[in-house]
């Protein structure tokens, strides 16, 4: 997650956050899992590993919670994906729900950079 000033489509978080033009902010959330296999969980969505990922055990839908102790702006949210290599496992919708708490999520529009 970040939060930046003006992110090009399909650009290198790493890289913009290198240069300052965004700033990684996960760390300061609680994330959750509706479910996941042993050594599939948090820590290995969120390691810069794109060898290690989360993989869920249980029925859909599968979510991933991420919730800021104070009121937080995110204006990015970059998700990595590699349909080429997995694309049983690859998610076809992705649905990104913000709000207050969670009585009040209500959907919000997203864009792909890139989904090849």
């Amino acid at each position: 997650m970040t939060t930046p000033n003006k992110t090009p489509p399909g650009a290198d978080p790493k890289q913009l956050e290198r240069t300052g033009t965004v700033r990684e902010i996960g760390s300061q959330a609680v994330w959750s899992l509706s479910s996941c296999k042993p050594g599939f969980g948090v820590d290995q969505l969120r390691d810069d590993n794109l060898e290690t990922y989360w993989q869920s055990d249980g029925s859909q839908p599968h979510l991933v919670n991420i919730q800021f102790r104070r009121k937080t702006t995110v204006k990015t949210l970059c998700i990595y994906a590699d349909y080429k290599s997995d694309e049983s496992y690859t998610p076809s919708k992705i649905s990104v729900r913000v709000g207050n708490n969670f009585h009040n999520l209500q959907e919000i529009r997203i864009s792909f950079g890139n989904n090849t």
